[in-house]
């Protein structure tokens, strides 16, 4: 399955007083770097982006710009935006500072005799309560 049918997995936060270019950059840089964009998938368009986000059309040019500068992507004339071959270190810093704070509230869970379950379904619970459940 391509990127461009999984927009569904990049949402902004028009509330959370981060710029919205820099929460897109982020999303997608852990997109990559979390495998969920594999090697190769073909990205949206920026046009199709920035109409599926509600954003401006400049915001998502100047996001895959950065982010190809960056390594993370590659543009090829006339055939799409790529997730390019090998992402950069900051990719896997990036993945590894989520799998941190993951790892990090699951430990603290866990000395307060809170069970894995609930754990889970804490989780689940505060991603519903934010609409971010799937």
């Amino acid at each position: 399955m391509s990127a461009a049918n999984q927009t569904v997995q990049i949402t902004i936060d028009s509330d959370s007083g981060i710029p919205l270019w820099l929460q897109l950059r982020n999303r997608l840089i852990y997109l990559i770097a979390s495998g969920k964009f594999q090697v190769g998938d073909k990205l949206p368009t920026v046009r199709e982006l920035a109409v599926d986000l509600g954003v401006n059309y400049n915001t998502v040019s100047k996001v895959y710009q950065d982010i190809e500068r960056d390594g993370y992507i590659v543009s090829k004339r006339g055939k799409g935006t790529f997730v390019a071959e090998r992402a950069p270190a900051e990719a896997e810093a990036a993945k590894s500072e989520v799998e941190f704070l993951a790892d990090e509230f699951i430990r603290q869970c866990r000395e307060l005799g809170v069970p894995r379950q609930d754990i889970a379904d804490l989780v689940r619970g505060r991603l519903a309560a934010a609409g971010e459940a799937e």
